[in-house]
C-alpha cells in the first residue's frame, strides 16, 4: 500500500458517505489515515462501528456524538477518542467540519487506485 504523503487543500475529492455527509481521506501512512467530514446541519450519522480506532477534533460548528450509550455535546475546539468495535452516531446540529485520524489505515477509505 502506497502513503500519501502529503495533501494541497483544494475544494475537489469529497465523497457523499451518507446523506449530507461528506468525507475526504487527506493523507495516510502505514498505521493511520486523516480524513475531513463537513456535515450538514440537521442530519443525522447513522449509529455504526468499525475495526478502527477513531480520533477526532471539532474545528467548526456544532454535533452531538453518541459513544456507547453516552452523549457527548460537542463544540469547536473538543475532541473525541473511540475504540474500535464500538457503536456510535451523531447527530449535526449546525453545519460542522471535523477531522478524524483512524488507526489502523481503512482502507475502505483508500482512494481507488489504492486498494490494489
Amino acid at each position: 500500500m502506497k502513503h500519501q504523503r502529503v495533501s494541497k487543500n483544494s475544494p475537489e475529492g469529497y465523497i457523499e458517505a451518507v446523506d449530507g455527509i461528506y468525507r475526504k481521506t487527506l493523507v495516510w501512512g502505514g498505521n493511520a489515515l486523516l480524513t475531513e467530514f463537513k456535515l450538514a446541519g440537521g442530519k443525522k450519522l447513522p449509529s455504526h462501528k468499525h475495526d478502527e480506532e477513531q480520533v477526532g477534533y471539532l474545528v467548526s460548528g456544532h454535533i452531538v456524538l453518541m459513544i456507547d450509550n453516552e452523549k457527548y455535546d460537542m463544540l469547536p475546539g473538543d475532541s473525541w477518542a473511540i475504540p474500535g468495535g464500538i457503536d456510535h452516531s451523531a447527530e449535526l446540529v449546525e453545519d460542522s467540519v471535523a477531522i478524524e485520524v483512524f488507526s489502523p489505515v481503512r482502507r475502505d477509505y483508500l482512494p481507488d487506485l489504492e486498494l490494489e
